[in-house]
């Protein structure tokens, strides 16, 4: 059985969100504004730092300028270190040999490489670039320092991060051109009913940092449009849009890459800093987000969702394998449902056992679907609702790999059991991790349960995604 204090917690949050949901039935809000919201003023938001303070580095991006579509980007601190020789695929050996030009940018003198490979164990953590932060000092010269400034989304001095009265000075991490270790991306996308929660609140951003670091990834969390401001299907078009924007920035970044050598007259060269001042929006603001294009490989991408945001991350699952090739460079390996919020007409055991079960009750989830489904396609056996009614996409054949969480004492789990079972049924990787006396929420919610199985799920996650996500091949499968 839960704890009592799991038990008294959930008591408290059945009546905060069955009252939340009542008013948000009573009053009707303007559906005529597609702009929408992706945060209530009610939830606790977990700020920003794009510096390594706890091993990983945030920051948030709006990229769409039509919707509140926004991204929060959690980048651990392994991403600095340099790479393993055997993680790199075969094919692609880099090796660095022979004196490296100097950088005029940079301020350094130029190094060979016999004196780079003895420093590069011990002085990777002062190439963050991390300004305010222990470290190499930033260099006095104002006039090279704001190019290394990573131009982000926010127009405010809070949101790029620039320290007060410090002449515009990034005081967060910068990429360098010298540590570029490539890492898995994951899609993540946060639960909460579809009416509440976001992917900046302190319990995601708790979960998403533990993801980014057990897995050694860097976790992508979607803040998709909530209902009923905006229903059905804003926020699976959301989280699609995030997939093809991921492709856009890797596409960009190879583009930059390639402008990178530009001959102009007199036969000199460009430098590559240059160059990337090209690509810019219609305000000048840099379209290659430097994190992602320095750190990212979308060519390994794991969809996670969880809750509602599992609904959200199978439908982007299915979009991905009916584009095909067109999605290139990205390719979605795998994905992760977490306690998906599925529901269907007809009830299953669980659903009838645990129909007024922790945290989230049949009746409140009834009301959620309500306020997300537009009136006249109110059905429980929507596509978007049940996965095992017929015409939902492409042949679960095609499926990528599928990680199914549950709980036990959560009345979806028979149906994400079931669901899992269909596509195991055609020789696709679906397991399924059950946890004893665990309920829906309790590893997105861990900073405030505090449960055994927390740890425990995101340390199982990171094991079979290792598996997908590896460089190496399977050695980290069960």
């Amino acid at each position: 059985m839960p704890s009592v204090a799991v038990k008294l917690y959930s008591v408290f949050f059945k009546f905060l969100l069955k009252h939340r949901l009542q008013n948000r039935i009573q009053t009707q809000p303007d559906d005529s504004n597609p702009f929408g919201v992706t945060s209530r003023p009610e939830e606790t938001i977990a700020a920003a730092n794009p510096l390594f303070t706890d091993g990983v580095a945030t920051k948030d991006i709006h990229i769409d300028p039509f919707t509140s579509l926004s991204i929060r980007i959690f980048l651990p601190e392994s991403a600095l270190t340099p790479p393993e020789p055997d993680s790199k695929p075969p094919p692609r050996p880099r090796v660095r040999a022979g004196p490296r030009r100097s950088d005029p940018d940079s301020g350094s003198p130029p190094t060979d490489s016999a004196q780079q490979s003895q420093g590069s164990l011990q002085s990777y953590p002062s190439r963050r670039n991390s300004y305010g932060n222990i470290g190499t000092p930033a260099t006095n010269d104002a006039k090279r320092e704001p190019r290394r400034n990573s131009y982000g989304g926010s127009v405010d001095m809070e949101g790029l991060n620039l320290i007060p009265g410090g002449g515009g000075v990034y005081r967060g991490y910068a990429p360098s051109n010298e540590n570029r270790r490539k890492l898995p991306v994951i899609l993540q996308f946060h639960g909460g009913g579809w009416v509440s929660g976001s992917n900046d609140s302190v319990s995601n951003d708790f979960f998403c940092r533990r993801i980014a670091k057990l897995c050694d990834v860097i976790v992508v969390a979607v803040g998709y449009r909530l209902a009923p401001e905006n229903r059905y299907p804003a926020a699976f078009e959301d989280g699609l849009k995030v997939l093809n924007w991921l492709g856009k920035q890797a596409n960009l970044a190879e583009c930059s890459k390639s402008m990178g050598s530009v001959r102009i007259s007199g036969g000199a060269e460009s430098k590559k800093t240059d160059v990337h001042r090209h690509i810019v929006d219609t305000f000048g603001a840099s379209m290659v987000e430097p994190w992602l294009a320095a750190h990212g490989d979308p060519s390994r991408c794991v969809l996670l969702g969880v809750s509602c945001g599992a609904n959200i991350a199978d439908y982007v699952a299915r979009k991905a394998v009916e584009a095909g090739r067109l999605l290139d460079p990205v390719k979605v390996v795998a994905q992760v449902l977490m306690y998906p919020f599925f529901i269907g007409s007809v009830p299953t055991h669980s659903e009838i056992k645990l129909a007024n079960s922790y945290f989230y009750d049949k009746a409140m989830c009834i009301l959620a679907w309500k306020l997300f489904l537009p009136e006249e396609e109110f059905s429980l056996d929507h596509p978007a609702a049940n996965p095992l009614v017929p015409g939902r996409g492409p042949p679960l054949k095609l499926m990528p790999p599928t990680l199914t969480v549950v709980a036990e004492l959560d009345w979806m789990r028979d149906r994400a059991i079931a669901y899992s079972e269909e596509i195991r049924k055609v020789n696709v990787d679906a397991p399924v991790l059950e946890y004893k006396d665990a309920v829906h929420e309790f590893a997105t919610l861990d900073m405030l349960l505090k449960t055994p199985q927390a740890q425990a799920c995101a340390e199982d996650i990171s094991i079979w995604v290792k598996k997908y996500i590896s460089l190496r091949g399977h050695e980290f499968s069960y």
